[in-house]
């Protein structure tokens, strides 16, 4: 049987070229579970896996996509039978293995999660891993002690994936929401997810010689890291928490220890690729019942194989807003 498939190739020039093709099913990798893939999504993973890889891709020719969600239609596993839903999203899939930017996928069957009821695979796949991280964030935040009546809770890089899922779901959840962006023009859309208010990235660029200011955020969920990490943990409430889950500003951390000893501020790391799949379900029920229909409606835009290779550098470029989900079978 053959299926189509977003194939990137290198060349003994070590060049990259990414196209759609029809694969045989017998070059997928191991696994004891066969999924029909109905969408995917793009992530900046992707991006990177459909250029010259950023270091995750092993092995060419390969196929990206590090989230899926479709049908089994074939398993030797016990957790699920023919016909289930399900959803996948980490576990280096797309990077160390082929991914979900084909119309068929094989993996193990502990890396997959049933969809819960009220979830299709379209939405499983607006959600994907921005919004899986972001509920993690979210949870954990909450583990420690966060509530609507703590205060307002920052979300930087809000415009992005991650941010704009937590948007959505803590101003569902009752709480007041002030959303990080360097884009103005994205303001409207924040506003319409929830947002209370809209911060310029400007406001929190640069480091300042107090390491201690204002106490203002009751939580925060931060995708950016570097300087503006190390800026809003001086303004954290004593005794609050942020949940650390992307470094698009940087991987260095230019912080002053002082929130940590002298406001008891928590740093949380939140990682979705390796989350043990016994904490996934939970995630995903509450993404079924915590973020609106219509608000995730809102950040969707649709694409298929055939533009992937372009999206790619737009989400590299910081020019995707939102959730792309992508139609496979397009």
């Amino acid at each position: 049987m053959e299926f189509k498939a977003l194939v990137v190739e290198k060349d003994s020039d070590g060049n990259t070229s990414a196209s759609v093709q029809d694969v045989s099913s017998g070059l997928l990798p191991e696994g004891d579970t066969t999924v029909a893939v109905e969408y995917s999504t793009l992530n900046y993973k992707d991006g990177l896996c459909l250029g010259p890889g950023g270091g995750l891709v092993r092995n060419y020719p390969h196929v990206p996509g590090i989230d899926f969600a479709g049908e089994i239609v074939d398993t030797s596993g016990s957790r699920f039978k023919v016909g289930d839903k399900v959803v996948l999203t980490g576990w280096r899939v797309g990077e160390s293995r082929w991914g979900g930017y084909a119309q068929r996928a094989r993996v193990k069957s502990d890396w997959l999660v049933r969809l819960p009821d009220g979830l299709d695979t379209r939405r499983a796949m607006a959600i994907g891993t921005a919004g899986f991280t972001a509920m993690l964030a979210l949870m954990v935040l909450e583990d420690h002690g966060l509530k609507p009546e703590c205060g307002p809770v920052l979300v930087t890089g809000a415009s992005g994936g991650v941010g704009s899922v937590a948007t959505a779901v803590l101003s569902n959840l009752g709480y007041e929401v002030a959303a990080v962006t360097g884009r103005p023009e994205s303001e409207s859309f924040l506003k319409g997810l929830g947002a209370s208010a809209v911060v310029d990235r400007s406001e929190l660029a640069e480091t300042v010689k107090r390491p201690l200011e204002s106490e203002t955020w009751a939580g925060c969920i931060d995708a950016v890291g570097g300087t503006m990490l190390a800026r809003l943990l001086g303004q954290m409430k004593y005794g609050s928490s942020v949940a650390a889950v992307g470094l698009a500003g940087g991987a260095n951390l230019p912080a002053s220890i002082i929130p940590f000893l002298l406001r008891g501020v928590n740093l949380l790391g939140i990682d979705s690729v390796m989350k043990p799949i016994e904490a996934r379900p939970r995630a995903w029920e509450r993404l079924a019942g915590d973020l609106p229909a219509t608000a995730l409606e809102s950040m969707i835009q649709m694409a298929n194989l055939e533009d992937l290779p372009r999206l790619g550098m737009d989400i590299l470029a910081g020019k995707v807003r939102g959730r792309v989900v992508v139609d496979v079978n397009e």
